[in-house]
């Protein structure tokens, strides 16, 4: 059932772990994308081996607390789509030669030194120090760089001119313009959604990291639908996929003024028509006739 579809998934999942070795598609940094915002499962795969390897009883919490030098495990796997996100944008570059790449992959360079404070941090206990200043800055950088782009590049979004206020002059979802704003807003605010992790009181850490990872999804779903948006708009503006081809000449609508003449124009076409027809009947016959005499 759905073959062709799992075929995909799996092909395209593999080339991830091959990016830089092979030309970047839409499919493939896409799909690296939609990685991104699974840094809080990929972490914890190693907590949740650990777990079940210990076995599950009231001491569980022994696998995430106090974590050593196994903080490093969960840092290389919640940052690796980062790196393989960083890979693809310098492949990018090297084949297009558009600094823009090398922009974006700034993004995800920043991404990995906010999670690497972050682990850093989460291993020293979350006190307050030098490691947690380091990652509220890094934290703050990558959020606004990561923010900014939402905004601007995958979704070219904060237009001045255009028919609705902060949008862009070609919309899709015509029908649903509040969603764009909510989804500004919205995208925004989960960016920073690490801040839940500074008060020392409130709902226990592993909480907040779940409520953290889950809106996460939720920001990556809706930035889907925009993005998409964005990219088949830009296909039509270069002529990789459209609706109406164009005409190499102008047609203009006839005026109901020279509505008569344009009848006496088409009578008098007609009978040349018919005409030229009779005639070329004509001599065909005749020459039919001349045949035998031949």
């Amino acid at each position: 059932m759905f073959k062709t579809s799992r075929w995909w998934l799996v092909k395209n999942v593999s080339k991830l772990l091959t990016s830089g070795m092979h030309r970047v598609e839409f499919a493939d940094f896409w799909m690296g994308d939609q990685f991104c915002s699974l840094v809080f499962t990929l972490s914890n795969l190693y907590f949740v081996g650990c777990v079940y390897a210990t076995g599950i009883d009231d001491t569980w919490r022994r696998c995430t607390s106090n974590p050593g030098p196994r903080w490093g495990v969960a840092f290389l796997l919640g940052s690796l789509p980062l790196l393989v996100r960083l890979v693809q944008s310098v492949k990018r570059y090297v084949d297009s030669g558009l600094i823009t790449h090398l922009i974006n992959g700034g993004k995800y360079g920043s991404g990995i030194i906010y999670y690497l404070f972050y682990f850093l941090w989460r291993e020293q206990g979350g006190h307050r120090g030098p490691m947690f200043v380091l990652w509220c800055v890094f934290g703050t950088c990558y959020s606004l760089y990561a923010g900014a782009w939402d905004l601007l590049m995958d979704w070219s979004l904060l237009r001045l001119r255009a028919p609705y206020p902060l949008l862009r002059p070609n919309l899709l979802y015509t029908n649903y313009i509040p969603f764009y704003y909510f989804a500004i807003i919205s995208n925004i605010l989960i960016r920073f959604i690490w801040v839940i992790y500074i008060p020392v009181k409130g709902p226990d850490f592993i909480i907040r990291t779940f409520i953290a990872g889950m809106l996460e999804a939720l920001r990556r779903l809706q930035w889907n639908f925009l993005r998409l948006e964005n990219e088949h708009l830009g296909n039509i503006d270069q002529y990789r996929v459209t609706r109406e081809v164009p005409l190499p000449y102008s047609y203009d609508e006839p005026s109901h003024d020279s509505d008569g003449e344009d009848e006496d124009d088409h009578d008098r076409m007609s009978t040349a028509g018919k005409s030229w027809r009779h005639g070329r009947r004509g001599s065909v016959s005749d020459n039919t006739v001349a045949e035998p005499d031949a």
